[in-house]
């Protein structure tokens, strides 16, 4: 990474200068609308719906919200990830100088999406790239970053078990690490995203006020809010700091399962949560946060809440993505969606801070870094569990009703 000394500040105006930087290297990702997605989050959820949640027996929410989606799926690579890269590397560059950076490649640690992207980058500009990856990682992950043309090494699961990885490719090659998510740089690159929603939402408002809450042309355009999702935190964090001061409240949306929720349970205990190990179906975000990344998402001038949301939301949400939008994703991609469609917590804070006027939210979709048979196998395991669930709980196997029921 280039050094922190040089860094600029987390300010919005940097995350202007970083898209001027990277815009060509990069995407103008699309901005979607889907009525059918806005009218679900609109629409309380049933009772039954409710049952074995920590909600059951309360009155669902009813909040008014019209749905913006931020299509990063469509990205260089696939994800988001491109952004982050791009600008790490690009200041890379201009302090160290190209030759330098050429003659000694460069490093990073990830479960897939910056692997592609960082090799990517480094490619872009004949750098040799060393990525370490956890043995788990998807497959069709693992293929695009060696199609990339970088050097793979294999880890375990947990950011200590990667860097101590790193820590021996950087002994042997002398590479320059480029992190994953804890640096100025990356947070800058990725809070790039919020410039062109900003942009997109005010200009697809203009043309169709109808698609807004409030439905008024000359509004201008604004976001209530922007949900993304949560896992080392550089996108969430790169966020905050892009709206900070601009009336659009930021939220992170993480998966609960093992765990994996550690910025909503380190903010609640005010203290950083380290070592997650999870084995969540959204890969992407079984990262913890780090220093930098903690910093701003701890801040409630830069995030002003984070959800969680189970396995099960994740893949009703998944479904809905890809039967109803017609848009490939990847599970970690929707946990923000899931969250407004099945966090009774989020949703009645929408209801009680938006009143009858309603909220227009801007959704993004981090990536889509997966394949037809990771997502059959998903869906497969679900329907599995669900037969067996109702056999226990309906009684057709006696053997095993009172371990289920009580399970």
């Amino acid at each position: 990474m280039a050094s922190i000394a040089s860094t600029p500040p987390l300010t919005r105006a940097s995350v202007l200068a970083a898209h001027d930087l990277i815009s060509p290297y990069i995407h103008l990702t699309p901005l979607l609308t889907n009525s059918t997605l806005s009218s679900l989050a609109s629409t309380p959820q049933t009772p039954s719906a409710l049952k074995s949640t920590p909600w059951e027996g309360e009155t669902p929410a009813n909040p008014k919200i019209r749905l913006f989606f931020k299509c990063e799926n469509f990205q260089r690579v696939g994800a988001f990830k491109a952004r982050g890269a791009f600008h790490a590397l690009k200041r890379l560059i201009a302090e160290r100088g190209i030759e330098e950076i050429r003659g000694r490649g460069v490093v990073t640690h990830s479960s897939g999406n910056h692997a592609q992207a960082l090799a990517l980058a480094a490619k872009t500009f004949s750098i040799p790239a060393h990525v370490v990856m956890p043995n788990i990682s998807t497959p069709s992950k693992i293929e695009g970053t060696r199609g990339y043309g970088a050097r793979v090494y294999f880890s375990g699961s947990t950011a200590a078990e990667r860097e101590a990885v790193v820590n021996e490719v950087e002994k042997e090659t002398g590479a320059f690490l480029v992190k994953p998510y804890d640096h100025p740089d990356i947070i800058l690159g990725q809070g790039t995203m919020a410039v062109e929603i900003e942009e997109q939402v005010a200009e697809m408002l203009e043309k169709d006020p109808g698609l807004g809450v409030r439905g008024e042309k000359g509004h201008g355009g604004k976001l209530d809010a922007v949900i993304t999702p949560c896992g080392g935190g550089g996108m969430l964090a790169g966020n905050g700091v892009a709206w900070k001061g601009m009336g659009t409240r930021v939220f992170g949306a993480e998966p609960s399962f093992q765990g994996a929720d550690d910025a909503k349970r380190g903010v609640e205990k005010g203290e950083m949560i380290t070592g997650v190990k999870s084995l969540t179906i959204a890969d992407g975000l079984r990262t913890n946060l780090g220093e930098w990344t903690w910093k701003i998402i701890s801040d409630k001038e830069h995030v002003q809440g984070l959800f969680s949301v189970t396995e099960k939301n994740i893949r009703d949400a998944m479904r809905l993505v890809l039967e109803r939008m017609k848009c490939f994703v990847e599970p970690s991609a929707v946990v923000g969606l899931a969250t407004i469609l099945y966090n009774e917590d989020f949703r009645k804070m929408v209801e009680r801070e938006a009143g009858e006027e309603g909220w227009n939210i801007g959704v993004v979709f981090s990536g889509g870094n997966t394949t037809v048979e990771a997502i059959g196998k998903i869906f497969a395991a679900a329907s599995e569990e669900e037969a067996e669930r109702q056999e226990g709980v309906l009684g057709m196997d006696g053997a095993r009703t009172a371990e289920n029921v009580a399970g």
